[in-house]
């Protein structure tokens, strides 16, 4: 598997992120907080993580939801995948969001998220006067059925 090296600054003990197995596509990203944080029903908040990093250009870095807690307990982000841009240098945070009916504590160090690094291609847009036929034209929105 190839690695991109990805410089990174990160507050005084902060535990950085890691794979938690060899086969893992996402690293878990921990709370940097003193003190837990209540989140009630439907209640959102962004949570530091005290990690800032340079992405190499030509990627981003997604946060995405850990199962476990979005199973166990409804916590999710609210803005379901956050995009890190390659030139964005700011601390890192996570929009956590309780869909559960009963509150969550997030603990200090808890892991609340998982990042990806992935390449990315920009468009460059061509504009024309029609497109090409497919088959499925512009059928969506479940026009396969359920």
């Amino acid at each position: 598997m190839e690695k991109v090296k990805v410089k990174v600054v990160t507050a005084e003990g902060v535990t950085l992120p890691k794979y938690e197995t060899e086969g893992s596509a996402g690293m878990d990203i921990r709370a940097n907080i003193d003190e837990p944080v209540v989140l009630g029903s439907l209640e959102r908040a962004l949570v530091k993580t005290g990690i800032k990093m340079a992405i190499p250009e030509g990627y981003e870095v997604q946060v995405r939801p850990r199962s476990g807690l979005a199973l166990k307990h409804g916590i999710t982000l609210a803005n379901a995948i956050g995009t890190i841009d390659s030139d964005y240098r700011g601390e890192l945070g996570v929009i956590l969001i309780n869909l559960s009916k009963e509150p969550y504590t997030i603990q200090p160090q808890e892991r609340i998220g998982q990042m990806v690094l992935n390449k990315i291609e920009q468009i460059d847009f061509e504009v024309v006067t029609s497109l090409d036929e497919t088959e499925r034209g512009e059928g969506g929105f479940g026009h396969t059925g359920k």
